[in-house]
């Protein structure tokens, strides 16, 4: 089996910073894709920042300039570091792993989620 545990969230001040963290534990062979999506009261998941196992990486638009992911490869490991806060990035986020399961039967890339972290930005 394999877990995603995030940690890291909190409320926030506009134009503080906070940094997530997501350790990926269990049957895995490699990590394809890890990072963050997040979602907001009343509004669907959204991509937040990831980044594949070569280094490329891919924001929102919203977030540009502002967040930063990364990865520890060698611990299974993601963050997401985020500056310059704003309200409207209160949200649930959720850590995302694309990844190969030695335990499932069949070999190849499987998507998990943790459990989400609260991230409220307010004064």
């Amino acid at each position: 089996q394999v877990q995603l545990v995030e940690s890291g969230g909190g409320l926030v001040q506009p134009g503080g910073s906070l940094r997530l963290s997501c350790a990926a534990s269990g049957s895995i062979d490699s990590i394809y894709t890890m990072g963050w999506y997040r979602e907001a009261p009343g509004k669907q998941r959204e991509l937040v920042a990831v980044m594949v196992k070569s280094g490329f990486t891919n924001y929102a638009d919203s977030v540009k300039g502002r967040f930063i992911v990364s990865r520890d490869n060698a611990k299974n490991t993601a963050y997401l570091q985020m500056n310059s806060l704003k309200p409207e990035d209160t949200a649930v986020y959720y850590c995302y792993a694309d990844l190969y399961d030695t335990s499932k039967p069949t070999y190849g890339e499987y998507d998990y989620w943790g459990q989400g972290t609260q991230v409220t930005v307010s004064s």
